[in-house]
C-alpha cells in the first residue's frame, strides 16, 4: 500500500482524524510504502513552508514509528509507466500515481483527481 504526500505529512503531524477510521485500520494491516517522489515533494513543501518539518525528518520519523518504507522500484520502470499517465500536468502526481501502477498496488490519497483516474486509489475501504 503506497501513500500520497499529504497523507504522509497529516501522519506525521498526528492528524488522525483526517483519516475514515476503516481506512487506518486497513493501513495498520499493511506494508506501507512511498515513492521517493513524495520524499522530494515534502522537500519542496518545507522550502516554499507548507510544511514545518524537513523530508528526511518526516520519513526518518515514520519509517520507527510506522515502518514507512521508500519503494526501490528500478527508475526506468516508474518513467515509463509516468509516461502513461497522461490525466495530469503534475510531475508529483505523475510519478507518485506510476510508483503504485507499476504493481498495481493500492494508493492512499484524497485527491480528487488521483481517485478519479486511478483505478487502485482509495480514501475510504473498498466494499
Amino acid at each position: 500500500m503506497y501513500l500520497d504526500t499529504h497523507t504522509v505529512a497529516w501522519l506525521y503531524e498526528g492528524k488522525l482524524k483526517n483519516f475514515p477510521k476503516n481506512l487506518l485500520l486497513m493501513m495498520a494491516k499493511s506494508e506501507l510504502l512511498i515513492s521517493p517522489m513524495v520524499v522530494l515533494e515534502l522537500a519542496y513543501l518545507y522550502e516554499i513552508k507548507r510544511v514545518q518539518e524537513p523530508s528526511d525528518k518526516v520519513i526518518d520519523t515514520l519509517n520507527k514509528t510506522i515502518d514507512l518504507k521508500i519503494c526501490d522500484l528500478p527508475y526506468s520502470q516508474v518513467i515509463a509507466e509516468a509516461i502513461e499517465q497522461t490525466w495530469t500536468r503534475d510531475p508529483f502526481d505523475r510519478i507518485i500515481v506510476a510508483q503504485a501502477a507499476v504493481t498495481q498496488s493500492i494508493l492512499v490519497t484524497k485527491d480528487e483527481n488521483i481517485l478519479k483516474h486511478y483505478a487502485h486509489a482509495i480514501w475510504k475501504e473498498k466494499t
